[in-house]
């Protein structure tokens, strides 16, 4: 009798956690690494925030809470639904979980058959197809491209879509690409989906409030309400609020997934801790006035990072409508040779000969489902960014 589970060899670890740890096992070692893997800002939970914890803590709310999240939490997210996004809903119909990568989890193993597809619109974020995978389903890869900004388009989205699809994952602005979807760029795709009623749209609103220049944020079920009682609206606090090390994600949809979502977490991690959920209480709530000025350094950052790159030879860099990433392509780099004598054959190969040369962190293309193209997250210190484009142009002008 083997140990371990059929299930979990369909799965591979998650690449940009590997990347991370790498990285820190390097500089440890006493090499001088810049890591641009990390998907997080390196600005600090604003204070409002961190003394609504310590308040919760002083006054002892740190016992269990209901599975799914505490009643001001789930009002909070309710109320945040229809200020940010018009969309309405009740505290039954949210749910509260330790992090946005478990909702997603949670709404897969909850509802996916043997059998079922989902469409994934690659480039897309590394957890999307091993979630799917781990709940049974089959990823079904819609290859969008550097030439359409990386977004699917609507005759992509039709030809994915088979009477076994359940659901569309949808991530807008992008993890790995920063690509956003204008209003109109989604109401081709909810066209589309409108169509097929057997289909259920997964939209993960995480990078919402990072966005840059004139882009608008705009979510599925605020495009196309008809859409609304087969969406499933998943966003979180990790991102705007500086929070990644609380765990808070939250999800708003039809009652029935909702409940089903309960239960499995009931059977997992129960609730999220209960000190989180009073801290995301004031992020909602709270002041939002700190939001504006990070996104103009992180815009400031990536139009530095867009200019370095596009400077270094063989990559092409577009410019992101949001998130804190870009996905540049290294289309001009394969084939090549770098000056410490490696092939550069594909651009996980160019990843590791960049770490191994230069010491600069970054993910592959490949991890997230399109080659190739490496991803640098720009959420770091300008110094430690432009010290390492820097690099990267050397690696570049290396090449032969």
């Amino acid at each position: 009798m083997e140990l371990l589970s059929k299930t979990l060899a369909r799965v591979k670890p998650s690449p940009t956690i590997a990347v991370t740890t790498k990285a820190a096992e390097l500089k440890a070692a006493g090499r001088d690494i810049i890591g641009l893997g990390a998907g997080e800002p390196d600005f600090d939970t604003p204070q409002n925030i961190k003394d609504a914890a310590i308040a919760a803590i002083n006054a002892g709310k740190t016992k269990y809470t209901a599975v799914d999240g505490i009643p001001e939490l789930k009002q909070a997210i309710c109320e945040k639904l229809k200020r940010d996004n018009g969309l309405d809903y009740t505290p039954g119909q949210v749910s509260v979980g330790t992090g946005g990568k478990q909702i997603l989890y949670n709404a897969l193993m909850a509802t996916l058959n043997e059998g079922d597809e989902v469409v994934i619109p690659a480039p897309y974020w590394v957890s999307y197809p091993d979630m799917v995978l781990l709940a049974g389903g089959t990823p079904v890869i819609a290859e969008a491209s550097l030439q359409t900004g990386f977004k699917l388009t609507a005759d992509q989205l039709e030809a994915a879509i088979t009477d076994k699809t359940k659901w569309l994952i949808f991530n807008s602005p992008s993890n790995p690409t920063g690509a956003g979807y204008t209003w109109d760029e989604l109401k081709e795709l909810t066209d589309v989906l409108m169509r097929h009623p057997h289909v259920w749209v997964m939209s993960d609103d995480m990078y919402e409030h990072l966005v840059y220049d004139d882009f608008e944020f705009c979510t599925p079920a605020q495009v196309e309400p008809r859409l609304y009682d087969r969406t499933l609206t998943v966003n979180g606090v990790s991102k705007a609020y500086a929070m990644t090390g609380w765990r808070i994600g939250y999800a708003a949809g039809p009652t029935e997934v909702i409940g089903a979502m309960r239960k499995v977490q009931s059977q997992s991690t129960s609730n999220p801790c209960s000190v989180s959920q009073w801290a995301a209480v004031e992020a909602l709530n709270g002041t939002q006035d700190y939001i504006a000025p990070n996104n103009a350094m992180f815009a400031r950052r990536r139009d530095m990072v867009v200019d370095m790159l596009n400077a270094a030879e063989g990559i092409k860099c577009p410019t992101p409508d949001g998130a804190f990433y870009v996905y540049p392509s290294i289309a001009g780099c394969i084939g090549k040779t770098s000056a410490a004598g490696t092939k550069i054959d594909n651009d996980e190969i160019f990843a590791t000969a960049l770490l191994e040369e230069t010491g600069v962190a970054v993910v592959f293309g490949a991890a997230f489902g399109l080659s190739p193209n490496f991803r640098v997250s720009y959420a770091t210190s300008d110094e430690a960014l432009k010290e390492a484009c820097t690099r990267i142009q050397t690696f570049c002008a290396g090449l032969s």
